[in-house]
């Protein structure tokens, strides 16, 4: 197949956005990575629990403030929320970093701020989504959104890989400093990409108008089959919050091999971004969709029961490949399905099932793993997934039918 640019990069403020996006998000991944780990390392043994413990710690902010991160992105101006966003998450990072630097960090302090970093992204995520359509045209989201996962998987192979470099060479603390300089990127990148346009009914920042966005969920049977199937697929199939076990104790290697295990699944990504960023359009979304979501599960099985290095790489691969996939065509299903004036709000509801699940899974995890050992967590989450999903497939059977030409929505975006 012989590749051409993506039709998405052509446009001159996306693509400065997605450069931001690519060393933001890798310093994001590096710190996610340096908290498990350290955390590792603070516990002083395998501790489930304690792992499990950042999952609580960065989804009940999203719950909580998820509600009014949609109203206020549909009111106010998404490219000036994401100005106040990315600095709180600056900010926050390099209090983690002062903190291991001084050698006061505990696990708490490690609990508190990712918090409020979790409550950033709250109003960062439901901002940045909705504001990608108003910079691309209708006919060029898929291409954007698929290069949005491979902005999201590339920082995603770098990111932990860095972690584990950055830890043996520099120390834990300079994760975090560095993480803290690359939001940076994506404050430069919202300078250059001027001002952007979008479509505000003024609904205000009212607990009536997050409502509005729940009901209007539940009135498209599509965009609410999508999002539960995105919950039970992360919710049983979390894998990465047990990585630092899984690599330590189980596959018995050091940093670096634990750097590559959790770079493994955004390897498979960004492979599946490629292909699929070369493809305009995307015929049976909905049976596609289903298809990663079950491979999904598959291979988190078979990472549960990988006992060598490379096998348990192949399996973390594979998995990043189905949800690369899914998540494309779950994002164009969604915004293509939602007025603009709405976006915010549907974002916002979206928020709570794509980071409730595996936030909430990796809790789930800990339980699990604490009582019957981690293989068997994570064999029986990837079990779970395939359950979960046939469930929802008998509920709503249009699901499977979905092409995707069905009631596109225009876009405001069109250069």
């Amino acid at each position: 197949m012989k590749l051409t640019i993506p039709a998405a990069l052509r446009n001159k403020r996306y693509l400065s956005l997605w450069l931001g996006l690519v060393i933001s998000i890798a310093g994001s991944q590096m710190q996610i990575s340096a908290i498990f780990w350290h955390i590792r390392i603070l516990t002083g043994q395998p501790q489930p629990l304690a792992l499990g413990g950042i999952g609580l710690a960065r989804i009940l902010p999203v719950i909580v403030f998820s509600f009014l991160g949609g109203p206020v992105a549909d009111t106010l101006n998404r490219r000036r929320i994401l100005f106040v966003t990315q600095t709180v998450m600056a900010l926050t990072a390099l209090a983690l970093a002062i903190l291991t630097f001084t050698g006061h960090i505990t696990i708490l302090y490690i609990y508190l701020l990712t918090a409020v970093q979790a409550a950033a992204v709250a109003f960062d995520g439901p901002a940045r989504q909705a504001m990608i359509p108003n910079i691309v045209s209708a006919d060029d989201l898929p291409s954007a959104f698929s290069m949005s996962s491979i902005a999201m998987n590339t920082g995603s192979i770098v990111g932990p890989a860095l972690s584990g470099i950055v830890i043996v060479t520099l120390g834990q603390g300079y994760t975090y400093f560095i993480n803290a300089v690359s939001f940076l990127a994506v404050i430069l990148a919202l300078v250059l990409i001027g001002p952007v346009s979008q479509d505000t009914k003024r609904s205000g920042v009212r607990l009536s108008a997050a409502l509005d966005g729940i009901r209007f969920i539940f009135s498209k049977p599509i965009i609410l089959s999508t999002m539960l199937m995105d919950f039970v697929a992360t919710f049983f199939a979390s894998a990465n919050t047990m990585m630092p076990i899984v690599a330590k104790d189980i596959l018995k290697v050091n940093e670096i091999g634990y750097g590559w295990l959790s770079s493994a699944q955004a390897i498979g990504s960004v492979a599946a971004g490629v292909v699929v960023s070369q493809v305009r359009n995307i015929n049976k979304q909905g049976l596609i969709f289903l298809i990663a979501v079950v491979i999904f599960g598959l291979s988190t099985v078979a990472f549960g029961a990988a006992g060598a290095f490379s096998f348990a790489m192949l399996a973390l691969i594979l998995m990043g490949a189905a949800d690369a996939v899914s998540t494309i065509i779950r994002n164009t299903i969604r915004q293509l399905n939602t007025p603009d004036h709405m976006r915010g709000r549907m974002v916002s509801v979206n928020q709570i099932f794509f980071q409730g699940g595996p936030q909430l899974g990796e809790v789930e995890s800990g339980i699990v793993a604490s009582l019957f050992g981690v293989p068997f967590a994570i064999i029986s989450g990837g079990i779970g997934c395939i359950l979960g999903a046939a469930l929802i497939v008998l509920k709503w059977r249009q699901l499977p039918a979905y092409n995707g030409d069905e009631h596109l929505l225009p876009s405001p975006g069109t250069d």
